[in-house]
């Protein structure tokens, strides 16, 4: 028979560990590159910019177009990176926590 109140009690705690590693992520970080290495952004878990490197090279005003498509991919390449970390952060602290229920997948619910 199903217990309901045992369920109930899963998802509590559950609920307790998605928020203490929710609180965590701001501490995971991911860096994306483009143009072989010229621009580097890191982003962290929060899904926030944290510095952006630029070679000295690109620091031309021929070159702000450039540079601009640049900064953008190697910021979508950070967010992607950071995605599939917060992902695995997110399933590692709910494994075993919740019965494998088909369709129900708490680690796409933060990605």
């Amino acid at each position: 028979m199903f217990d309901f109140m045992n369920m109930m009690s899963k998802v509590k705690e559950a609920q307790a560990k998605i928020k203490e590693a929710q609180s965590k992520l701001v501490h995971l970080t991911a860096e994306g590159e483009s143009g072989a290495g010229l621009v580097k952004v890191t982003v962290n878990g929060e899904r926030k910019v944290l510095t952006i490197d630029l070679d000295e090279s690109l620091l031309t005003p021929q070159d702000k177009e450039m540079l601009s498509d640049l900064i953008v991919a190697a910021t979508n390449i950070a967010m992607e990176a950071i995605d599939v970390k917060i992902k695995e952060a997110m399933k590692s602290a709910t494994e075993g926590m919740l019965p494998n229920i088909p369709g129900m997948d708490l680690g796409s619910m933060f990605g």
